[in-house]
């Protein structure tokens, strides 16, 4: 028999006045079978933890110790565990904390190089790829063996790399380089470096590893590469396709799950602007709120989340009917999101205020459910969602 289990905070807790308001129904929860288990984990750069905030009963689980200023964080696709990029000390190296899910406990440490920022893993979830700003490379990392097995010469400053779902292809955005590098991940050789992307930063993929989009963050454009790969039964090279202009500082791409658009932050105008990727068009801009750096779609492809870093409101705009919807209130500082397995819920991380703020995302009551406390300075979150035998 399945059971249900609803959030201990309908009760008591931080977010009792935002329960009064809104409510607190049961039916905006799954049913969870007796095995199930489901965490957010939350970095907080200025503690050098990590917070577990359990997604089944809505309350924060636990804080574990990493390393020193975690920035950035992955789940596996393929084991439950978790990886938090530990930038380290000012000049000095970074490192990989590895987590166990089902005890959410920290059991290894990688050691990496100076200020790893970013990370993201192969389809298989077998190899992780790390930005390490403050070296100018990328650290290839088998997790199974916990050992780096490559470093990857790049442009100036990586902050961002990204490997494609095909895994043949891993793009990196420079940032001081202004500049793409495009590397075959199977020799580690480079393919392509595209200059001309002021402050290039966040690349995304399309699922079918055709083209990556890399946002220009000290500029206004949005650079798009045609990636390697065959037309007519011929080998074609890696290529510039374009430059879009879209507003002003332009720091985060968030991609539809149908592939069909993408749609950019752009911190200094306020404002979203859309892409199509198929045409590479940038369709209409719209004012949405205050130093926006985050998006995140709907697993529906109808709804834009967007975190605003100058505001205490994250915003919710309608795909489909090319407007603005609503608005939440929040914490202070917006920074990061992440949808629960079920959808039902958006954590939305509030680095000024040391806290997550959870709203429901039912068409009918879109609200505040709650707010838990984190550690100092959270800036990034990820879900992670298993069965135990």
């Amino acid at each position: 028999m399945k059971r249900r289990k609803l959030p201990s905070l309908c009760i008591l807790g931080p977010g009792l006045l935002a329960l009064i308001l809104t409510g607190c129904s049961q039916s905006d929860f799954p049913q969870y079978p007796p095995n199930y288990r489901e965490y957010a984990y939350v970095t907080n750069g200025g503690s050098d933890t990590v917070s577990v905030i359990d997604v089944v009963n809505v309350r924060l689980d636990r804080d574990l110790v990493v390393g020193r200023n975690p920035v950035a964080i992955a789940a596996s696709p393929t084991r439950n565990e978790i990886y938090v990029v530990n930038s380290g000390a000012v000049g000095g190296a970074g490192s990989i904390s590895v987590i166990n899910a089902e005890h959410n406990a920290v059991v290894a440490s990688i050691t990496l190089h100076r200020q790893p920022v970013s990370i993201d893993l192969d389809a298989a979830g077998n190899i992780a790829y790390v930005a390490n700003s403050g070296s100018n490379s990328i650290s290839v990392v088998d997790l199974k063996a916990r050992r780096e097995i490559a470093r990857l010469g790049v442009g100036e400053e990586p902050v961002g790399a990204r490997i494609s779902p095909d895994s043949k292809t891993l793009v990196v955005a420079n940032r001081r380089g202004n500049s793409v590098t495009v590397i075959d991940p199977a020799t580690g050789d480079v393919r392509a470096v595209f200059e001309g992307c002021p402050g290039a930063s966040d690349p995304v993929i399309l699922p079918d590893s055709s083209k990556a989009f890399i946002a220009c963050s000290a500029g206004h454009q949005v650079m798009v590469i045609a990636l390697a790969g065959k037309q007519g039964g011929r080998p074609v090279p890696d290529r510039l396709e374009t430059l879009m202009d879209v507003g002003r500082g332009p720091v985060h791409l968030a991609l539809k799950p149908d592939g069909g658009e993408i749609f950019v932050s752009n911190s200094l105008s306020d404002s979203v602007s859309e892409i199509y990727n198929t045409t590479d068009e940038v369709g209409d801009t719209y004012l949405i709120g205050d130093d926006p750096v985050r998006g995140l779609v709907s697993r529906d492809n109808s709804l834009l989340y967007v975190a605003n870093f100058r505001s205490r409101y994250m915003t919710i705009y309608s795909i489909d009917d090319g407007r603005r919807d609503s608005s939440v209130h929040v914490g202070d500082g917006s920074s990061a999101m992440a949808f629960s397995a079920a959808g039902h819920l958006l954590f939305v991380v509030d680095t000024r205020s040391d806290d997550v703020a959870v709203v429901r995302t039912a068409a009918a009551n879109r609200s505040l459910f709650t707010v838990i406390p984190t550690g100092r300075a959270p800036n990034a979150i990820v879900d992670k969602a298993f069965k135990v035998p």
